[in-house]
């Protein structure tokens, strides 16, 4: 099989996106539009597609994103990762709303791979979601693999529900937190998390 026949078979679409392809053809005729017309003659396969790769969460395993990238320290400071960008889609409109995540931990006797907390992010943020559950699963995820002392994840968003659609307003933001374990119960954990959050590091 040479390259442009492998490159064909892969560009196939499969079954789900034909279906969606089809519901869509039907959306843009509700919506008074011509599907067959030169400019959309492919937007209901291209719409399939996207929507596919934006709800990929659904088909994500914790485990297969983990897989194993847990490792024994001596180590009970607090870990961040932060401004963790991520792209959703609210439930409620299925339009986009997109942000920064940060996330810290208190080790117990684990740490995971640095790389694997932005995978757990993008797996429930590929979903059609809102943005108080999608804060609370990413912490409720990683106490659960993790299992530290406390967890703590807070949510930055703006939401094009209300900037193209409802108030219009091009400028507002949505912050959501979720503090489990020493995060919840000490007050200094939380406030050293915000303090480290809101420091302007690596070079930025």
């Amino acid at each position: 099989m040479d390259m442009s026949e492998r490159k064909a078979v892969v560009e196939l679409p499969r079954p789900e996106e034909e279906s969606i392809a089809d519901l869509m053809k039907q959306v843009l005729m509700r919506l008074g539009e011509d599907p067959t017309r030169e400019g959309l003659v492919q937007t209901p396969a291209r719409a399939g597609k996207a929507y596919r790769f934006l709800t990929s969460g659904y088909s994500m395993d914790v485990k297969r994103i983990v897989n194993g990238a847990l490792f024994s320290v001596t180590y009970d400071e607090m870990v961040i990762v932060k401004n963790i960008e991520f792209f959703s889609l609210c439930e409620h409109h299925l339009l986009p709303f997109f942000g920064k995540v940060h996330v810290a931990y208190l080790p117990k006797d684990k740490v995971i791979g640095l790389s694997k907390i932005p995978r757990i992010v993008d797996m429930f943020a590929r979903r059609l979601q809102v943005q108080e559950r999608l804060t609370r699963e990413i912490a409720e995820t990683i106490q659960n693999v993790v299992d530290p002392k406390g967890v703590g994840v807070i949510c930055e968003a703006r939401h094009f529900c209300m900037m193209m659609r409802g108030v219009e307003k091009q400028h507002s933001g949505t912050v959501t937190s979720a503090m489990l374990g020493g995060f919840r119960d000490r007050k200094e954990t939380r406030d050293e998390f915000l303090s480290l959050v809101n420091q302007d590091s690596l070079g930025r």
